[in-house]
């Protein structure tokens, strides 16, 4: 077992003990807010209906498998590393099929899934080997759709590349962040079409409930902004399988 993956299952545990839809900052009322627009968004590019076949790699407690079943209908089948973490998940959402699995190991045949999502995994995988098993399970036309932390946005640069920050917030040793234009350049060497990534989210979770409207508002024009819309909190990363 690699040091990465050992350090990925003590993570799961960890995220368990804590409360991890607490420690993700997905429960409160800001988090909420932020977990329903990135699951629309992630519904909306995938491009999926009820007679998809669907892959989500990184499920943790499942949060996401339900919503992106609620938006869509689709079949789906949700992995991750962590067993305790898809115990949870088995419990809340029995209308998704969990399965333990690797994202850098995918056992699913070649040309299997019309789409593969996930919400902040890739930032935790080997870049390389998690996009080539990708395209591998991605039928001819498939197409991919992740959210992920920005390293561009100054808070996670911070957290993702100083160690005793990163350790002191609970981030696993080996996880950072996406750079947008690099990760660009390696989805087409890895034979990725139509790559669109965008930067989005001014939203932070600890913003009280009577400011989001307001924080939200002018945050989604900071996101048309040149510049400015480059230091959000995440991005939204779309690509496909060429037919």
């Amino acid at each position: 077992m690699s040091d990465r993956i050992s350090n990925e299952l003590e993570h799961g545990k960890k995220l368990l003990e804590g409360g991890a839809e607490a420690i993700w900052n997905w429960d409160s009322p800001a988090g909420k807010v932020r977990a329903d627009r990135r699951a629309d968004l992630i519904a909306q590019y995938s491009l999926a209906d009820k007679s998809s076949t669907v892959l989500e790699i990184g499920c943790g407690t499942g949060l996401f498998s339900g919503k992106f079943y609620q938006r869509t209908g689709a079949k789906i089948i949700a992995t991750d590393i962590s067993p305790e973490l898809l115990n949870v998940a088995k419990e809340k959402y029995p209308e998704v099929e969990f399965v333990l699995a690797d994202a850098m190991q995918i056992q699913f045949d070649a040309n299997t899934f019309d789409v593969v999502f996930g919400s902040s995994v890739l930032h935790h995988l080997e870049f390389e080997r998690s996009l080539n098993e990708i395209f591998r399970v991605l039928k001819p036309g498939g197409r991919m759709v992740f959210a992920e932390p920005n390293m561009l946005n100054p808070q996670i640069f911070i957290q993702k590349n100083i160690p005793f920050i990163k350790k002191w917030l609970g981030d696993s040793p080996d996880e950072t962040a996406i750079v947008r234009w690099s990760f660009t350049k390696l989805l087409r060497q890895k034979g990725f079409t139509n790559v669109n990534i965008f930067p989005y989210d001014f939203l932070h979770p600890v913003v009280p409930g009577f400011l989001i409207t307001t924080v939200n508002s002018i945050g989604k024009i900071v996101e048309k902004t040149p510049l400015l819309k480059e230091i959000a909190g995440s991005v939204i990363i779309v690509a496909e399988k060429q037919r």
